[in-house]
C-alpha cells in the first residue's frame, strides 16, 4: 500500500495525533507572557495550512512543527515573504 503524503495537514489534524499529545501539552503550558494569542495562533495556522511548504505538519524550509513555532508570539514565518 502506498503511503499517503499529508501535505497542508497540521499535526493536530493526521490520524495519529495522539503522538502529538506532548507538543500540544508543552503549548498549552506556555507562560503566558510568551505565548501569542489563541486568534494570532488560529490566523498563523490558517496561513500555514495553505502554504506549499508545510508537510506532515513541519515547515520545509526551517524544519520546524508549524504548531509549535506559531505558539510563540515573538516568532516569525521563515518564508522569505514572511506570511505571518
Amino acid at each position: 500500500m502506498e503511503q499517503r503524503i499529508c501535505r497542508r495537514c497540521l499535526a493536530k489534524d493526521m490520524p495519529d495525533a495522539s503522538y502529538f499529545d506532548n507538543m500540544y501539552e508543552y503549548i498549552r503550558q506556555l507562560d503566558p507572557e510568551i505565548k501569542a494569542e489563541d486568534s494570532l495562533y488560529e490566523e498563523r495556522l490558517s496561513f500555514c495550512k495553505e502554504c506549499d511548504h508545510l508537510l506532515n505538519g513541519m515547515c520545509r524550509i526551517c524544519g520546524c512543527f508549524v504548531e509549535m513555532r506559531a505558539a510563540i508570539r515573538k516568532n516569525h514565518c521563515p518564508d522569505i515573504h514572511g506570511k505571518w
